[in-house]
């Protein structure tokens, strides 16, 4: 059973990121080119339906600036109907990608772009924040300033109740009371009156219409696949508890399916609005589905009311969770010190990319690229390769340390001195490991140079997978030919 603790804990960290995700569904929809109606429906159906089919609990998904950026061009350019049929193919393809283990690959992301992908996002969580401070009256900015005083001051006297919902009840009120005129939720779209119906976009079964929304659809589905995993490992290290990364993989999938077929412009995992939902203190699935189910009451049942809410109040909430995402012990000057460069670079390469193409997908793959090109210069540093004469002068032993691979048996071939050797040399390989073809070859190429000088190399001290590998490829390689 749920105590009543925890069940008001998650009933009001569902109102604060339902209230939280109008205005961004709001705004995606308009990103998208799509009316705000099909954003707000999205954000409802993803959230309900991936609190019962999704990996990780107190997770919130709904529609996001990665995916409306992915799939923009479709509604640009062929119109709403193969929009939603776009949406619907992504999922499809998730519960593919889902089911084949992509999620496994989460475990070749190293912690160094982690990091990178977190500041990324803080930044533009903060940076989207900012169209709504420019072009206002004076007045929104002490408002703001009163949001997040109430927001950083609050917690200390009580966290009976999310500092963020009083603060934007409180500032409504203030506004309210007083009329002034600034911003509200009101101005930033039309709020539906009515609940979403079913949907099935009218396009062509054909060749044609696949060969136009298959791109856009694989691309969306990467994409929130990557946000969502990668935002779930967030939640996972914050509550110190795992989730299931293949469940969620799919789970997104079907969820995208079920909102496409409803009308919605699709999404996935989002930070900002997990993080509000996981900072107030939620943690299970209960939090998840009640934000879907309020926002659906607020805008269609309360919408005259949600209307008038200032957006200086959200905009507050979001500057306050884009410094509560931002890492900031990764930029600490004792931090960078000790950290190896290469791991600074790698964040930062992160940070630069997904900020420049506001694309969460492409900061990582770019991240996570340069992180192996790093390491693997570093590790090609660390192979030794030492030489002594044996039996009287007769044969010469090399001892060669480290792991071999392309990177660092590129530069093998030239560690021996096949002039001077005598007519007998023994490599010794027991303290090192064949990784690839790339060795094969640059092994095959030293005995050929041995033997071009009419002397014999023989390579020892293999273990059982190196020596697999050598035997199987050896000779077949064309190496040193």
């Amino acid at each position: 059973m749920t105590s009543p603790t925890v069940l008001r804990t998650e009933v009001l960290a569902g109102l604060v990121v339902a209230l939280a995700l109008i205005p961004e569904a709001i705004s995606f929809s308009i990103i998208a080119g799509v009316d705000p109606r099909v954003g707000l429906f999205a954000s409802f159906t993803m959230a309900v339906s991936i609190a019962f089919l999704g990996g990780r609990p107190a997770m919130i998904s709904a529609a996001t600036g990665a995916i409306a950026l992915v799939i923009a061009p479709v509604a640009r350019q062929y119109g709403l109907d193969y929009f939603i049929a776009t949406v619907i193919l992504a999922g499809a393809f998730q519960v593919v990608l889902g089911l084949l283990g992509v999620a496994r690959l989460m475990r070749f992301i190293p912690r160094s772009v982690m990091v990178g992908f977190v500041n990324a996002l803080a930044i533009l969580i903060f940076t989207s924040q900012l169209p709504h401070l420019q072009g206002v009256p004076w007045i929104v900015y002490p408002l703001v300033a009163a949001g997040i005083a109430i927001m950083v001051f609050l917690p200390k006297l009580t966290t009976v109740v999310p500092a963020p919902l009083i603060a934007i009840v409180v500032i409504t009120v203030a506004v309210v009371a007083t009329g002034l005129l600034v911003p509200n939720v009101g101005d930033e779209g039309t709020l539906p009156d009515s609940l979403p119906a079913l949907f099935f976009p009218n396009v062509p079964l054909t060749y044609e219409t696949l060969r136009i929304i298959a791109p856009y659809a694989f691309a969306m589905a990467l994409v929130g696949l990557m946000e969502s995993l990668m935002t779930a490992k967030l939640v996972d290290d914050i509550t110190d508890t795992r989730s299931h990364k293949t469940r969620e993989s799919w789970g997104q999938g079907a969820a995208n399916v079920i909102t496409g077929f409803f009308g919605g412009m699709g999404g996935c995992a989002m930070i900002g609005q997990t993080m509000i939902n996981v900072r107030s203190g939620a943690r299970t699935r209960l939090s998840t589905f009640l934000a879907g189910l309020f926002l659906l009451i607020l805008v269609v049942g309360l919408g005259d009311v949600v209307a008038i809410i200032p957006m200086a109040a959200l905009v507050a909430v979001m500057i306050m969770v884009a410094v509560g995402t931002f890492d900031w012990h990764s930029v600490r000057w004792n931090t960078l010190r000790r950290m190896p460069k290469s791991e600074t670079i790698v964040m930062v390469s992160t940070v630069v990319v997904v900020v420049a193409t506001h694309n969460l997908a492409i900061g990582v793959v770019v991240g996570v690229l340069v992180a192996a090109l790093l390491f693997a210069r570093r590790v090609a540093h660390l192979v030794d390769v030492t030489g002594e004469l044996e039996q009287d002068g007769r044969v010469r032993r090399y001892r060669v340390h480290g792991s071999l691979f392309f990177a660092s048996s590129n530069d093998l071939v030239y560690q021996f001195d096949y002039a001077e050797d005598p007519d007998e040399v023994v490599i010794d390989l027991s303290n090192a490991h064949v990784w690839d073809a790339s060795t094969v070859a640059s092994l095959d190429a030293i005995t050929t140079k041995y033997a071009a000088k009419g002397k014999h190399a023989t390579i020892t001290g293999l273990n059982q997978a190196s020596a697999q590998r050598y035997e199987r490829l050896a000779g077949h390689l064309g190496g040193g030919h």
